[in-house]
């Protein structure tokens, strides 16, 4: 198969929102052209596999469109100056010689990028020890010419840090996405086996351009049907397009299926007729899908069902499900999203009391999948206090990709900045540096296998995300899966420079822009540690006075906790103890409301509407200002944008433009609905600075949205 884009026109003008990152424009620096021109007129690849094929291709496809010229590839180079591409082994005898030194240090699928000097010719070499390997490496090279890096001097050495780097899509079977804001699931059940969408080819290679190397195809709330045949031969079409990019297929298993569709009376995970089903199971789905990466289970959450309905334990089905899948090489990944409507715990609590005591228990070949901090996906957690605790279980980090509590794709937030202060931040549980990052790679405890997973923000929309800038949380996952202790910074460059302009006059300010954007959305929506205060079941826009719900902690007023006399969640000594989870060295500095870092101030205190901050503000006159500061970042982000037209196309320009107008309408709702719901507690006025809402409480309490995307519409 070979590659192409769709051509999408609108209004005759092409839309480059497909593309993603893979623009591939022509670079008009005529000298730095010719220099690239030089190092890539002769190109041999290796063709002895798919994945070099699809080196080739991508090759094909991009030096064209950058370069302006044809190019040749050939068999072998007598000589001139060359790009050679190849695995190692099949290199010529010089060539092994002249990378020999940086091979050493490759690992896994990591990759060699060199330039080499010989006796009558100058040759960059892309290598690896596997095929894969070299094919990564090839989309890195695209790339560095992409952002006009000088290559004639070229040596890059880089290797994978996780083992499994995956995208979690909630897609359900209807092709309705849970939590997704780009259109309906990519995957058209309908027409696989036999059509093969264009976009599944591109999927793959967006996806392996950054290092992902694993997908879950289907919500972790499961349909058992996925497991059945009818849907298996159109799982085995997914598989055969992305296994030459790297990719193994992953399917989420509903514990039920035993009973639901297999026949049986019980999916108790003890009973041997239901381990007997599990293995049958897994053994049809291997031989269709032989590469089968394995289960992902979310079990006794939210109303799945799981051992836990049979008296049994996590450990009991992930073993179980485990030992199914470990004779072909597979793996079982065990969600820790946990919470009891029968356990009146503190709920940022539940996972950790619920998993720690089964640390060292799993089969060596079960992942425990925790989200980056105790509760859901909010614009700012701790992190979870499993990450460290858990000394003897490998966990693989669950990042929202998808904005499910961050404004959908409507609003312009940067995730990889709240990736990087999560993966950075310091467990203390061997003592300080002891941090997320080395949690997860396996480097602080030695644990074998190693992962992280962001749930897709991807979708049928043209542009794949919703918002443009989504692309870059997409990315920018990728990038942080392959290599956890990226900077933010880093990746957005890589990303702008790719995605929109090399220009250093629209990639600073926009830079800057994008890794300002989440602390934006977290001063207009959840300040100083507040959390959970969304509207019913959507989440879309504020709800900090829904008390009606069926269940406790689905209620905002369970977080925040607003009375006369003050406002947050006490999870001290004196309230739920949760810092009693986390290390003694976070857990004194979060006690006191003097050290804890103010981000997380009423996440842990329940304080005084005027209890006096460092700074010398009183605490409702804060988190006003904070409510006050998320607008006008938005409203600094449409002047930073507003200067960038002359570097943008009409459609780029127009396109961010709207959104972030919507942003701007939504973060002053956020506003003033907070700040009117609160004040009825507080009883103050607004501070100086804080712009006066135009409409009364009750208005905003009034709202519907049976237009909300993201769960199935309720019209009523």
């Amino acid at each position: 198969m070979f590659l192409c884009f769709y051509n999408l026109e609108t209004n005759g003008q092409q839309l480059n929102d497909y593309k993603l990152w893979l623009k591939y424009e022509q670079i008009t620096d005529s000298k730095l052209s010719a220099s690239y021109k030089d190092i890539s007129s002769k190109i041999v690849v290796g063709n002895s596999t798919p994945s070099l094929l699809n080196a080739k291709e991508e090759l094909a496809l991009a030096l064209p469109q950058m370069l302006g010229t044809d190019i040749d590839f050939l068999s072998a180079i007598d000589k001139g100056n060359a790009l050679i591409v190849d695995v190692y082994q099949n290199l010529p005898v010089d060539l092994k010689s002249a990378v020999s030194m940086e091979m050493m240090d490759v690992k896994g699928d990591g990759f060699v990028l060199k330039s080499v000097k010989l006796t009558n010719k100058k040759v960059t070499v892309i290598t690896a020890k596997t095929d894969l390997g070299v094919l990564y490496g090839t989309f890195r090279f695209l790339h560095l010419m992409q952002s006009q890096h000088l290559l004639d001097d070229l040596k890059v050495v880089d290797n994978p840090k996780l083992d499994i780097r995956m995208l979690n899509h909630w897609d359900n079977l209807d092709r309705s996405v849970e939590r997704g804001y780009a259109g309906s699931s990519l995957w058209n059940w309908q027409k696989l086996p036999e059509y093969v969408d264009q976009r599944y080819i591109d999927y793959a290679r967006a996806n392996a351009s950054v290092g992902i190397n694993a997908t879950a195809l289907t919500n972790v709330n499961a349909n058992a049907l996925i497991l059945t045949p009818m849907y298996l031969e159109k799982v085995k079409a997914l598989a055969d397009i992305f296994r030459s990019y790297g990719i193994k297929v992953y399917l989420t298993a509903r514990f039920s299926a035993p009973m639901e569709i297999g026949g049986l009376e019980t999916a108790d995970p003890l009973n041997a007729q239901v381990q007997q089903w599990w293995k049958d199971k897994a053994k049809e789905i291997y031989a269709i899908v032989p590469d089968f990466g394995g289960f992902l289970v979310k079990a006794n959450s939210e109303g799945q069902p799981g051992p836990q309905n049979y008296g049994r334990n996590h450990v009991d089905g992930a073993n179980m499900m485990a030992e199914a899948v470990k004779p072909f090489g597979g793996n079982v990944i065990w969600r820790a999203f946990v919470y009891s409507e029968h356990d009146d715990t503190d709920r940022a609590k539940q996972a950790y009391d619920e998993f720690l005591p089964y640390d060292g228990n799993f089969m060596d070949n079960v992942l425990v999948q925790v989200k980056n901090g105790p509760i859901d996906f909010q614009p700012r957690e701790p992190f979870h206090p499993i990450f460290g605790a858990m000394k003897k279980t490998p966990l693989i980090m669950e990042f929202q990709i998808t904005q499910e509590y961050l404004g959908f794709s409507t609003h312009l937030v940067y995730l990889p900045k709240l990736f990087e202060e999560v993966l950075d931040a310091d467990t203390f549980q061997k003592g300080e540096g002891s941090t997320v990052a080395k949690v997860i790679d396996g480097s602080l405890y030695g644990n074998k296998l190693t992962g992280m997973a962001g749930v897709s923000n991807i979708g049928t929309d043209i542009n794949w995300t919703g918002h443009p800038f989504a692309q870059a949380n997409w990315y920018g996952f990728g990038r942080l899966a392959w290599d956890p202790y990226l900077s933010a910074n880093t990746i957005a460059e890589e990303w702008l420079r790719a995605t929109y302009s090399n220009e250093e006059e629209f990639v600073d300010p926009i830079k800057e822009m994008m890794l300002d954007s989440r602390e934006a959305v977290v001063n207009y929506m959840n300040p100083l540690g507040l959390h959970h205060i969304f509207d019913t079941g959507h989440h879309y826009g504020p709800g900090p006075w829904v008390d009606n719900l069926g269940r406790p902690d689905w209620n905002p007023v369970y977080y925040h906790k607003a009375d006369s006399l003050g406002v947050g969640f006490d999870r001290t000594p004196s309230g739920s103890n949760a810092t009693e989870q986390y290390a003694s060295e976070i857990a004194v500095q979060y006690n006191d409301p003097k050290t804890i870092p103010q981000e997380y101030l009423l996440w842990f205190h329940h304080l005084p509407w005027d209890y006096k901050l460092e700074n010398g503000e009183i605490l409702w006159d804060a988190i006003a200002l904070k409510y006050q500061e998320g607008v006008d970042q938005v409203t600094q982000m449409i002047k930073t944008w507003d200067r960038m037209k002359p570097y943008l196309s009409e459609n780029e320009y127009k396109e961010v433009s709207m959104l972030l107008e919507i942003q701007l309408k939504e973060a002053k709702w956020w506003r003033d609905a907070c700040l009117l719901y609160f004040q009825t507690f507080s009883n103050r006025p607004l501070p100086t600075g804080v712009e006066r809402p135009t409409k009364s409480l009750e208005y905003f309490k009034s709202l519907k949205f049976p237009f909300a995307p993201g769960i199935r519409p309720r019209w009523d």
